[in-house]
């Protein structure tokens, strides 16, 4: 089972660290069994439960994985390894189309937030014991949250959106809980579930969000939490609406003690409407980041939730980061009060964009998705050998792989560093580069 490495220790924690040590030398290699905890229990001559601890650990941190009755494994792959890993460098001369980065020409500049804002704090700097929410940050945000139809909830400032999302499923669910997420979806979020030791379990979508007969089989096969993208969602452009909200809700009904998480990243750069699913379970988190219209150095987001979700997330943040910088949030109160950001103008700029090139790709015969947001999502046959001739046509796309766990392949194009004349030209290489791929839905 284990070949010649042999497992050592009479402690939980020395068996996991013999474990551990063995996966980082290679001589565990992923996908290996481990030996029944009764077993090798036997074998080291220590208590069985001893052995139930140290698996336990090593599932926490990633390591093991536990499969029933088939037994524990070394992971597949690490928890720690980051789909960004597998971006494409842009080498001298290629257009750079897969980092996924706002158009910075449509970002507001912050040099007068920011000095209005150190001169207030000159006057009256920032101390402990102050509220972890600046006042005018919350009131500003909760209008915004009012606006779109936001279930009520306390306003916590988060580092961005993944900081929030991470938040909320500790503070509900524990390693080996299962977590429904889109697929395709964000690469980070598909890093972050099983590097908390949770499992990620795939929900196909269209361009109109989740399918709801695929969340209806993530939710019957156990998954106790769902994160959802209501518009511009990564990688595909998808987004809810009313129709497809409701039928997500009629699902959802169906399961009230499941954790819903909502990431709307997509807010003021998008001109469609909202529909919130928040509510529809009796546990819910709405998660709305800065990043792509004010600036990803911000490092800016606002969660709300119901109460207990509320309370359990700022708990553990006071005994954490204590807060995020009230700087900061004054400083999105000054990019909001100012209305340095006009969402219509920036939403329609990248639509002008994002929908020329979905245009221009059908013209020659090429599917490809991308309903709102800054990403166009191209189904392929061979992703590894579609970005390879691009890149050698000049330009650098982002890999499915970064996104999926088990749809078909594809490619992601950021077309924010775009212009009308680009249009063309790249989607003469993307028609040559793709290949034949037959008709489909994401999943």
């Amino acid at each position: 089972m284990l070949g010649e490495y042999r497992i050592v220790g009479r402690r939980a924690s020395e068996i996991a660290a013999s474990v551990e040590q063995a996966v980082g030398s290679g001589e565990l290699v992923p996908g290996q069994v481990l030996p029944p905890m009764r077993e090798l229990a036997g074998q080291l001559e220590v208590n069985p439960n001893t052995v139930a601890a140290a698996y336990r650990t090593l599932r926490e941190r990633g390591v093991i994985e536990t499969a029933g009755r088939k037994g524990s494994r070394v992971r597949p792959r690490p928890a720690s390894t980051e789909r960004g890993s597998l971006r494409v460098e842009a080498p001298p001369g290629v257009r750079d189309l897969g980092e996924g980065n706002p158009d910075a020409a449509l970002l507001p500049a912050l040099g007068e937030a920011f000095a209005a804002v150190a001169a207030a704090y000159d006057q009256a700097p920032g101390v402990y014991g102050q509220a972890s929410v600046d006042p005018e940050f919350a009131a500003f945000a909760r209008s915004m949250f009012d606006a779109d139809g936001v279930p009520d909830g306390p306003v916590i400032a988060t580092s961005g959106s993944l900081d929030a999302i991470e938040r909320v499923l500790i503070a509900h669910l524990r390693p080996g809980d299962a977590v429904a997420v889109e697929d395709p979806g964000w690469g980070s979020l598909l890093d972050l579930v099983p590097a908390l030791g949770m499992r990620p379990v795939p929900v196909a979508l269209d361009d109109g969000g989740p399918l709801p007969d695929a969340l209806e089989a993530a939710l019957k096969a156990g998954a106790r939490a769902v994160v959802v993208t209501g518009r511009a969602q990564n990688p595909t452009g998808a987004a809810i609406g009313a129709a497809r909200a409701a039928e997500l809700r009629a699902v959802l009904a169906g399961y009230r003690g499941v954790l819903l998480i909502e990431d709307d990243h997509g807010h003021a750069i998008v001109d469609l409407p909202l529909h919130p699913l928040a509510g529809a379970t009796d546990r819910w988190a709405f998660v709305r980041s800065v990043a792509k219209a004010y600036g990803p150095d911000l490092r800016v987001a606002v969660l709300t939730a119901d109460a207990v979700t509320a309370d359990r997330v700022s708990g553990r943040q006071r005994l954490g980061p204590g807060w995020v910088s009230r700087l900061l949030q004054r400083v999105m109160v000054h990019l909001w009060s100012s209305q340095a950001v006009d969402p219509l103008a920036v939403a329609r700029s990248y639509a002008h964009r994002r929908d020329a090139l979905v245009r221009a790709l059908a013209a020659r015969g090429v599917e490809a998705h991308g309903r709102s947001g800054m990403n166009v999502w191209v189904p392929v046959s061979d992703e590894t050998g579609a970005v390879a001739r691009l890149l050698h046509a000049g330009w650098a796309v982002a890999p499915g792989a970064r996104f999926r766990l088990s749809a078909p392949q594809g490619i992601r194009i950021t077309v924010s560093p775009l212009g009308d004349g680009d249009i063309g030209p790249l989607a003469d290489a993307v028609a040559a580069a793709a290949g034949p791929a037959k008709p489909l839905s994401y999943g």
